[in-house]
């Protein structure tokens, strides 16, 4: 029982979060949270620590926890550093291709597809994201998929916050394209279309959306 309600409060935060109902800097107090929920602040702060792990929230010691507001120029930093790893990486990647990384690939680009048909947000925004991840495991080269894995969790709230549905439909199209390049041998081309991935994604942002609330109880409505 305890892990559902704790599950609960995570959905709920997240929905408000990514729908923009809670504000980037919100303060979440957790006996708001408690009462809220009519839970107990134990619950709480599981559900923070989880977010807090998502990168949606941040915790601030003798503070406590607020909603993370990544800045638009931190996200424009991670995209310039991803296109430089990531082109370098496509280029490694097809001198190393095998039809079972392709497969593997290939299989992760339709679990992306259910997502996106299903308007899974926190879903589709994770596996997108993780695509990039699973070409540097699939060459088994651990440093590099850490080094993304951390890279792409700092744009997942940016990405969640910022991204279209017509934009993540766009994305799986285009891994779909990339694998096809890349399953062809085609060097240039793979380079070529990860690098236009990348800045699509990018230029993709709506960083205009509606102002959210700072009202807990109004935003978890």
């Amino acid at each position: 029982m305890e892990s559902s309600t704790t599950s609960t409060i995570v959905e709920a935060l997240t929905k408000a979060i990514v729908e923009h109902r809670l504000h980037p800097g919100t303060k979440l107090a957790e006996q708001k949270l408690a009462d809220h929920f009519g839970v107990s602040r134990t619950l709480v702060r599981q559900a923070l620590f989880q977010l807090a792990q998502n990168r949606l929230i941040r915790l601030e010691p003798a503070r406590g926890a607020f909603v993370a507001a990544p800045s638009v120029d931190e996200a424009r930093q991670v995209f310039a550093v991803r296109r430089m790893l990531e082109a370098e990486m496509t280029r490694a990647f097809v001198r190393g291709v095998t039809p079972a990384k392709i497969k593997a690939l290939r299989e992760h680009v339709a679990q992306e597809k259910a997502a996106v048909d299903n308007e899974d947000v926190a879903g589709r925004t994770e596996l997108l994201g993780d695509f990039h991840v699973r070409m540097a495991e699939l060459m088994g080269n651990e440093v590099l998929a850490q080094l993304l894995g951390e890279l792409i969790s700092r744009c997942a709230l940016i990405t969640l916050m910022y991204q279209t549905t017509s934009a993540a439909e766009h994305s799986n199209d285009e891994h779909a394209d990339i694998v096809k390049a890349l399953a062809a041998k085609d060097e240039e081309r793979a380079v070529r279309l990860m690098n236009e991935h990348l800045l699509h994604v990018e230029e993709n942002l709506t960083f205009d959306r509606k102002v959210p609330t700072n009202d807990i109880s109004m935003a978890l409505q």
